[in-house]
């Protein structure tokens, strides 16, 4: 099922394209020729499984979602659609909240780890600071170290786009980076506001990183979002490092730093292993010399010198989150 939203008049072909909510019931098959066209072709033996099902396209950026059976696809339409205006030309309606405007939720305080290289559950983060129950998270599977989805702050539709630690640290892979730029195309050709949880370590590196040409299709979603228009708000919650940190605020960015937050040109490891390599070599013990190199470096990446400096608009307590945002 897919639903293709809103007026299509005066809507440029590849903003229609990028603005559509394929979901896929998990019995269904998605492919562009049958298991006998390609073994006629291609002359191996292959099943429509094989070639289109959900075990292939959880991962392959076709469907955005997948749905049990056809109530539960069309329950997902529905919903996802409540969230948009009728045409590209409205604004989205918003509807009466039954949260609080000033809701606080001290879990918020103590979610981000004092251990760096500790992961937490960013999902859960988001659902504390949204109204409660209105995350709809689309294209899960696909590029994973980036969460994209829909909800409602204070009854007002938001798009969402977070980092996922869980994945590659929610470092931006060329997957990522594609799905980055379909959701500033969708956000901007139906006016949602997009609130960024920012927790970026970077481009994803290694040789299999560089064979997907992650610094193109990144530098593509870069570019993408410079040109985006609608309101966004962007709050760093632990880091945001090297040129992929600029996929996560929009021009004239709303930005709000929590303390936990930190920033450079590269993560402190591998800042420190590049620019102080002879003297941490050279030193007596290169051990003890790289982490003290690290903890200084550390202390300079804080989030308090960027507030002190207007980097970000506001330090503020992760409690206020929810509150800061709607007001």
């Amino acid at each position: 099922c897919t639903a293709a939203m809103g007026s299509v008049a005066g809507l440029p072909a590849s903003r229609f394209v990028a603005s559509h909510f394929a979901v896929m019931v998990k019995s269904a098959y998605v492919l562009t020729a049958g298991a006998t066209v390609v073994t006629r072709a291609l002359g191996y033996e292959t099943t429509k499984e094989e070639l289109g099902g959900i075990q292939i396209h959880d991962t392959s950026g076709i469907v955005d979602n997948f749905a049990e059976d056809e109530e539960d696809a069309l329950h997902q339409i529905q919903r996802f659609l409540s969230y948009l205006p009728d045409n590209y030309m409205n604004l989205a309606t918003p509807i009466q909240s039954n949260d609080k405007v000033n809701r606080i939720e001290k879990d918020l305080a103590s979610i981000i780890p004092v251990n760096r290289r500790k992961a937490y559950n960013m999902r859960k983060l988001l659902n504390l600071v949204v109204d409660k129950d209105s995350f709809f998270e689309m294209s899960k599977f696909y590029g994973p170290s980036l969460i994209t989805g829909l909800a409602r702050l204070n009854g007002h539709s938001v798009g969402i786009l977070a980092n996922d630690c869980m994945y590659y640290a929610g470092a931006m892979t060329s997957d990522a980076s594609l799905k980055v730029r379909k959701f500033v195309d969708f956000v901007n050709t139906f006016n949602i506001p997009v609130l960024s949880f920012v927790d970026e370590p970077g481009f994803m590196i290694g040789p299999d990183s560089e064979r997907e040409g992650t610094i193109r299709h990144g530098t593509a979603a870069i570019s993408s979002l410079m040109q985006s228009i609608v309101p966004w708000a962007s709050i760093i919650v632990r880091k945001v490092y090297g040129v992929a940190g600029a996929a996560h605020f929009a021009p004239d960015s709303y930005t709000l730093s929590w303390p936990s937050a930190e920033s450079g040109a590269l993560p402190v490891e591998g800042g420190v292993a590049i620019a102080f390599k002879k003297e941490i070599e050279n030193s007596e013990n290169p051990e003890e010399k790289r982490k003290e190199l690290e903890d200084l470096l550390s202390k300079r990446s804080s989030s308090f010198p960027r507030a002190e400096n207007f980097s970000v608009h506001e330090l503020i307590d992760p409690i206020e989150t929810r509150p800061k945002l709607i007001s």
